[in-house]
């Protein structure tokens, strides 16, 4: 360790554990940083040191983060610490540094410093063109999937040679592995490269090049990594290849915001750190700066369910705070509704502003409910995670423009982009110009060229001269290019000569005026970006833009509530959250018994959502949800019953109850709001047939706030009279319920939703309250049925595969035996 005797001034703005873990500047370090410690204080603050203590320049010092926004953060707060030294520090995302690395080594391996980034739908586009080639039916074989499993194996650093050897198993298999193959020979071919291929082409030039891997070994004294829990093979692998014997490397992290499973991230990453570098030095940072004691417990709660973690126990010395509030709702539009109607209370009465507030959910379908319920009552906010600026049809087609002029052998940018505005060069032309590309093996680009010469392609006479013209534009603008003409100016020209632009204009619609817009702000970004990077090139801009994050579209400052998913909450604070859809299927999602390691992620997701609060924090769950077309009856999340009671309550101020029934809806509601009080259901007006055990029906008499029936522990006041409770044992299921499948509520009997029926009469035996076993999802229990005959449909909720809707007559349901044990 070095420890000067008088250290820098901005030492004494940190704690104990912090201080030591920014001037521990020699061997492997692990920092442990839970939630809310200060880790980014305390890498910015690290680095800060070195260069103060002059151990190492400026460009000696690795600084990998996950964000374009935590990198930028990081490095104004280095430039106030130590102004002048931090102009030349290697600072940034994973794929923007080792993008840097290929555009200076790349050559190497085959790839020129002007290469393309494809992003997810440039790949895809690829992938399909090759499925058609191959004669698979893009639409049996879906090209989404087939790209996927490539990125998945690049990930795992398997070549198409050794996918073919390991995992040719399955048709699919078989059809991804060809697919593969090509992909890798098409990119290349093109001088492009996708995001997993910043990482694993890297790899494959230091194993190839070791003189080059020495060199930058050299080079890089100190390196850091920031959420190194979120690593994957691919980006583990490269890291520990610099590293090297010296190991001069520091990680922080935290195991339990460990999220990105589904990306390939590899939590043992950090769990064996100190069996990759066995001399490592760890440094807990426990002390949680953002939350209130009663977030923090709630969070601790949580997050100890967990078996596989690192020892850590958080504390703060923050005020106790409100406790944690449990919002139940009958479904989502109330959900939506009332979760807007919370954040403009909390405005009008404790002065809260917009952009203080955030909205976290699952998946991002989530979103529309909230929107429209936000536009409704007329609330500012801003979606993070939509659909990217840089996604959009119009910005991909100048791009691919401009792409075209630094890399002309990107087929994928050519082929957007040769008819678009139209030319009148049709399907049939660029499959002839395709072919002769393939047969030959000359870049598209150069087969354009041969048009209209005695070895061209043959194709139609009259594309010929559109083609010939095509080609001369885009030289024309290279040329400009090369010159040191503007990038914006090479823009406008590039929209005035393609015709673009007019034929927005043209059209006239709203839709393609709206299209011209993007495009004047598109020029808007090129604009800022070279007032701020002078010496900056199109092939840096268009780098940049190809990098972007979800995160990075957020803006703190933006007076606006925000809409945004847990995954792409991460790094990020507000002091007052609401946590919505918490309800088993949702959140946690494709949590299967027996699947602990699938629980484990979505349970630290869950935490990750938790500590995101500062002040307030607020739980939201339905009663009923669409799903996949149908309104289907919801159980409550399992996380509720894992949270520590004493710190969470509902919104009339009453404990949470708990359950540990999986198969009991119950949440425990005020009996107070907006005439939602409920007897022995549902909510007063509503009628669901079909309820639990009982087959509730539900009345609209005042209810009484008593909570509807367990199915381990029916109370005698809510069975029918004379009724005799039967008792079913399956696989360890055991299920509680009533002959006759039917109750009525505190009030009226009321009508049935849907026409959902709890009827045992006749001959048809799937009622709600019936115990049946399904070929392939086992045992489960009817929720509620709707609609008669052909249509009839069933909401099942499986024991060990959670809840299903089923069409009756196709389902071939089986009753399970009163007796069976």
């Amino acid at each position: 360790m070095t420890t000067p005797s008088a250290g820098p001034n901005f030492l004494h703005e940190l704690n104990e554990p912090q201080r030591e873990a920014v001037t521990h500047t020699e061997g492997p370090l692990l920092i442990i940083a839970g939630a809310g410690s200060g880790k980014t204080r305390v890498l910015t603050y690290r680095i800060a040191y070195i260069l103060e203590q002059e151990l190492a320049a400026p460009e000696q010092i690795l600084a990998l983060t996950f964000t374009n926004k935590a990198a930028r953060e990081m490095l104004t707060r280095i430039s106030s610490l130590v102004p002048q030294r931090a102009t030349r520090l290697w600072m940034g995302t994973f794929h923007s540094i080792f993008a840097k690395i290929m555009r200076f080594e790349g050559e190497a391996i085959g790839y020129t410093k002007q290469f393309t980034i494809y992003d997810s739908s440039d790949s895809e586009a690829v992938v399909k063109r090759i499925l058609t080639e191959l004669k698979h039916d893009p639409k049996l074989v879906r090209p989404r999937a087939i790209q996927r499993r490539i990125s998945d194996a690049k990930n795992q650093l398997i070549t198409p040679e050794v996918y073919q050897q390991k995992h040719a198993r399955s048709t699919l298999d078989e059809i991804t592995q060809q697919v593969y193959a090509r992909y890798e020979q098409r990119l290349l071919a093109g001088n492009a490269m996708d995001f997993d291929d910043l990482l694993v082409k890297p790899i494959k030039l230091f194993q190839e090049r070791g003189d080059i891997l020495e060199k930058y070994k050299m080079l890089f004294k100190y390196i850091l990594i920031d959420e190194y829990q979120d690593t994957n093979h691919a980006q583990y692998t490269v890291t520990k290849m610099l590293a090297g014997r010296k190991a001069n490397i520091c990680v922080v992290g935290d195991d339990a915001q460990s999220i990105y499973a589904f990306r390939g991230a590899d939590i043992r990453n950090i769990l064996d750190f100190k069996n990759d570098y066995a001399e490592a030095h760890e440094i807990p940072l426990e002390q949680n700066y953002r939350s209130t004691k009663h977030i923090l417990s709630c969070a601790d709660s949580i997050i100890k369910h967990n078996k596989k973690q690192l020892s850590k126990t958080l504390w703060t010395a923050n005020q106790e705070g409100e406790s944690v509030v449990l919002m139940e709702h009958m479904n989502e539009r109330e959900e939506s509704m009332r979760v807007a109607q919370k954040i403009e209370e909390l405005h009008a009465r404790f002065g809260f502003s917009y952009n203080e507030f955030a909205i976290l959910y699952r998946t991002n379908a989530q979103s529309r409910v909230f929107e429209e319920s936000l536009r409704r009552q007329g609330l500012p906010y801003q979606l993070v995670g939509g659909l990217s600026f840089y996604q959009r049809k119009e910005i991909k087609d100048v791009v691919a423009y401009l792409t075209l002029l630094v890399n002309p052998r990107d087929e994928q940018s050519l082929l957007r982009i040769i008819n678009e505005p139209s030319r009148g060069i049709g399907a049939k032309t660029l499959q002839e110009l395709l072919n002769q590309s393939r047969s030959t093996g000359v870049a598209l680009w150069d087969v354009l060229a041969q048009v209209g010469t005695p070895t061209g392609p043959t194709i139609p006479k009259p594309a010929i001269p559109r083609i010939q013209t095509f080609r001369a534009m885009i030289v024309e603008l290279q040329q400009e290019l090369e010159e040191g003409v503007h990038l914006l100016d090479v823009t406008r020209k590039i929209l005035e000569k393609s015709g673009y632009i007019k034929a927005l204009i043209e059209e006239g619609s709203h839709e393609s005026l709206t299209r011209r817009d993007n495009i004047i702000e598109l020029q808007n970004a090129m604009a800022y970006y070279q007032e701020q990077n002078p010496n900056g090139s199109l092939a840096s801009f268009l780098q940049e833009i190809s990098l972007i994050t979800d995160t990075d579209k957020y803006d703190e400052n933006k007076p606006a509530i925000t809409l945004m998913t847990v995954h792409a909450s991460k790094g990020l604070e507000f002091p007052v959250v609401f946590i919505v859809g918490l309800e088993e299927e949702l959140f946690p999602m494709g949590a299967r018994e027996g699947e602990e390691q699938n629980l484990e992620e979505e349970r630290r997701l869950f935490y990750v959502a938790i500590t995101r609060a500062e002040s307030r924090l607020f739980f939201s769950t339905c009663r009923m949800r669409y799903r996949f077309g149908d309104e289907t009856v919801q159980l409550r999340s399992r996380f509720l019953d894992e949270v520590n009671p004493g710190v969470v309550q509902t919104e009339s101020g009453a404990t949470i109850k708990q359950k540990r029934d999986r198969f009991d809806l119950t949440v425990e509601h005020d009996g107070a709001d907006d005439g939602a009080d409920e007897g022995a259901g549902f909510g007063a007006g509503s009628g669901v047939g079909g309820g639990f055990g009982t087959g509730l029906s539900v009345g609209s008499g005042a209810g009484s706030g008593q909570k509807r029936p367990s199915l381990a522990d029916l109370p005698p006041d809510l069975r029918v009279s004379g009724a005799k409770p039967k008792t079913a044992r399956t696989q360890g299921l055991h299920i509680e319920y009533d002959d006759t499948g039917g109750a009525n509520g505190s009030g009226a009997s009321g009508a049935k939703r849907g026409g959902a029926t709890s009827s045992t009469s006749g001959d048809d035996p799937f009622y709600a309250g019936a115990v049946v076993k399904h070929a392939a999802f086992g045992v489960g229990k009817i929720l509620s049925r709707d609609g008669t005959g052909a249509e009839a449909r069933v909401v099942v909720f499986f024991q060990h595969r959670g809840q299903k809707t089923l069409l009756l007559r196709a389902a071939k349901l089986t009753l399970v035996d009163d007796d069976m044990s």
